[in-house]
């Protein structure tokens, strides 16, 4: 296992997770990769490390370029163990290094590891580290995704160290996005957005508006591939969806007992297809959260169906929705659906956490037993003129 230049004197040296399929519940069909930079100067630097079992292929990687043991810095520009992991044990190698991570950094991994011997250095904003022919800046980007966030600026080299902003959760040997499939590593790139920073838009808008004013031509983030292309649409892409702009389209999600919860979501959607909007069907039954969520990302209209089970909404429903409420999307219009049999509770239940999503509402959608022709009809029309 080597490492892959990606420019002069500066290596990819992380590990590739073609196995994993679950990260905090986000299915992850493509695997990932734990990004690791390797700078060769007159001061040799570690930007971050990788997951605690792929510290040894980390090693190696390095190892194929210089002797571990003299690396002079580490920067520790994330805790999550993602990406902090191979710390302990590298740190035992490379003795000599300082570790460089943010006020909140430092803080963290005092709490995660035991670092009693560990030389800390404390980036704060403006902090510059010359490291020979080249100087890195850091910028403290908290919240994005957790408070101890930080990137780090190669300014010699416009090349963007961007920590989690950016990033894919894609396993490939192919280490550039222009090497890979584009229509695959920008739909892994919106799931990761949906999935894990879209709570954070209003952060990311600021870490943006720093981003203005860096020269950039290498976006390095700490999964998946490298943008040395593609640098402006992957930012015009988070531009968008940190602002919580959204096409004019339909998303219909539901999950069904016996079947009439399923043609009312077929009558929804003539409603919107007969007024020239868009839809996508997603049950829950066969499609996975982390995938509804990727659409939830673009989509203006969420509908959200169930029937009711035991004075209840169905449990999938009631994941799905926990996870949509977790995840924030702003500026979306909701509408609650389902059928029932005595009860009904599930219908109102859904609407209570759309409008906890503080979702604008359209009127909710009720019907008992199995809908007939003229009642699908009536949904339809009824929806078309709300709409």
């Amino acid at each position: 296992m080597r490492a892959k230049e990606i420019k002069k004197d500066i290596y990819w040296v992380g590990g590739i997770d073609w196995d994993l399929r679950d990260f905090h519940g986000y299915l992850t069909q493509r695997g990932s990769t734990y990004n690791a930079y390797l700078i060769i100067d007159e001061k040799v630097t570690l930007i971050d490390t990788v997951k605690h079992y792929l510290y040894d292929e980390m090693i190696e990687r390095i190892s194929s370029i210089i002797d571990p043991s003299k690396i002079d810095y580490v920067i520790s520009n994330h805790v999550e163990m993602d990406h902090s992991g191979g710390l302990p044990q590298l740190m035992k190698v490379a003795k000599n290094a300082k570790l460089i991570t943010s006020p909140k950094g430092k803080a963290g991994l005092e709490a995660h590891y035991d670092s009693e011997n560990w030389n800390f250095e404390v980036a704060k904003p403006g902090t510059e580290l010359n490291i020979g022919q080249r100087t890195l800046n850091f910028v403290l980007t908290p919240m994005v995704h957790w408070p101890d966030n930080m990137v780090t600026y190669l300014p010699d080299e416009k090349i963007l160290f961007s920590n989690d902003a950016f990033g894919q959760h894609y396993a490939s040997s192919e280490r550039f996005a222009d090497q890979a499939s584009f229509d695959i590593v920008m739909e892994e790139a919106k799931k990761y957005y949906a999935n894990i920073v879209m709570p954070y838009g209003r952060q990311v808008q600021g870490v943006l508006e720093k981003a203005k004013d860096l020269e950039i031509d290498i976006i390095a983030p700490s999964h998946g591939v490298i943008w040395r292309s593609f640098v402006t649409e992957i930012m015009e892409k988070y531009q968008k969806w940190s602002a919580n702009e959204t096409d004019e389209k339909a998303l219909i999600i539901y999950d069904t007992m016996w079947g009439s919860t399923n043609k009312l979501a077929y009558a929804i959607q003539d409603a919107f297809e007969d007024k020239g909007i868009s839809t996508k069907m997603m049950n829950l039954d066969v499609n996975h959260r982390s995938d509804i969520i990727t659409e939830v990302l673009t989509a203006k209209y969420i509908c959200v169906g169930s029937p009711t089970l035991n004075n209840n909404m169905l449990p999938s429903v009631a994941a799905f929705l926990t996870y949509l409420k977790g995840l924030a999307p702003k500026n979306r219009i909701g509408l609650a659906f389902g059928s029932y049999g005595w009860g009904g509770q599930s219908i109102g239940q859904v609407e209570d956490v759309l409008a906890d999503c503080r979702f604008e509402l359209l009127d909710q959608i009720k019907v008992q037993y199995i809908p007939d022709e003229s009642q699908l009809k009536e949904v339809t029309d009824n929806l078309k003129e709300e709409i």
